[in-house]
């Protein structure tokens, strides 16, 4: 199946195995191993990536930065093809790509120590930092609107209109939620609207399984670039802040299981400002605890505007899934909203330690 492909990229087929590799939701992801040598070939969704070769171009500038500015820096950038592309299609119009395969390097699916959430802010930190002086109006959005939160409450009002009545019966709870944070989104538009904060070159998809460690649990780099494009740093803590702090990820429908783990967002404030701290400015620090909660209130609207759309966008795997993840969010969001107060401490104490504590 894989053999033109592989032929493509200057492979001999007969010399290579190829296997499924990894947990990615979205991409295909399969390890290319033989003849010495070990490769990742993924197929870009294009569902998802309606413009493949954006990503190229996006990867191809900043590869191209890093080869030039910091060429030190373990760039998880695309293998060309025999004829010097970076995508490859098949006859079927399938999208491929090729990588290198990073010896000694792992991932993780779960934070279970700050040592693992140290390690993978600063990761996050350090790429954006790298490119503090790279244009970012150079990239393409490879998915527009990602995490704009103003358009996903406007997405959540036309569900709530054209929804089902039992749906909207159910999630009466939910909606309510939703305008009860509304000042979350006030807040996000002033901040965009009057150019509060400064756009930067941000990874936008901060799970732990996007940062490659090595044995000793370092990291090393990070991984799964097709969503690198302008943003603000808010996505990407925010993220970090919404996947990392709960043992208990967005699928857990016990509500009682999600607490928030207080040294581990204390690890994710070391880590990142360990690199970004001298570069964010003053306002932006001001909004480091706000980041948590603008992604984990756009994500528990995006859960509830899909529920009450039939589910169309995320995978439902028993009625009310969607809506399911959507509590699970929105508790998620009070516990951290109660933790505010010792949030701001505990970046007190991170800022002040920074100087003193090694990294882990």
């Amino acid at each position: 199946m894989f053999d033109n492909i592989l032929l493509s990229f200057g492979l001999n087929p007969s010399d290579f195995t190829v296997k499924p590799f990894g947990s990615g939701l979205i991409n295909h992801t399969l390890k290319v191993s033989g003849n010495s040598a070990d490769y990742i070939l993924q197929q870009i969704n294009i569902n998802v990536f309606k413009h493949p070769e954006h990503i190229a171009k996006n990867l191809t500038l900043l590869q191209d930065y890093f080869n030039k500015n910091y060429p030190d820096y373990l760039f998880a950038g695309p293998l060309p093809a025999v004829n010097g592309d970076f995508l490859v299609k098949s006859a079927g119009g399938m999208v491929f790509r090729l990588f290198p395969f990073i010896k000694g390097s792992q991932t993780i699916n779960f934070i279970s120590t700050e040592k693992e959430a140290y390690q993978a802010a600063k990761q996050f930190g350090r790429f954006t930092r790298l490119l503090k002086d790279f244009e970012a109006d150079k990239l393409e959005y490879t998915l527009a609107d990602f995490h704009n939160l103003k358009l996903r409450f406007e997405q959540f009002k036309n569900a709530a209109q054209n929804a089902e009545t039992e749906r909207l019966d159910k999630a009466l709870a939910e909606r309510n939620e939703v305008y009860g944070n509304y000042h979350i989104l006030q807040t996000y538009n002033q901040l965009v609207t009057n150019n509060i904060i400064p756009l930067r070159v941000i990874h936008h998809d901060t799970k732990i399984n996007n940062v490659l460690f090595d044995e000793q649990q370092n990291g090393m780099c990070v991984i799964d670039l097709d969503t690198v494009m302008p943003g603000y740093y808010l996505s990407d803590v925010g993220d970090m802040m919404r996947t990392y702090l709960s043992a208990s990820n967005e699928e857990e429908t016990d509500l009682s299981k999600i607490q928030i783990r207080e040294n581990i967002f204390s690890a994710i404030c070391k880590g990142y400002l360990s690199e970004m701290g001298n570069t964010l400015s003053d306002t932006e620090k001001k909004y480091f605890i706000f980041s948590g909660k603008l992604m984990i209130y756009m994500q528990a609207i995006r859960f509830l505007t899909d529920f009450l759309n039939n589910d169309i966008y995320y995978e439902a795997n028993y009625p009310g899934h969607n809506l399911n993840r959507a509590r699970n969010q929105f508790t998620l969001l009070s516990k951290y909203a109660a933790a505010e107060e010792k949030f701001e401490q505990l970046i007190i104490e991170a800022e002040r330690d920074l100087s003193t504590v090694p990294d882990f």
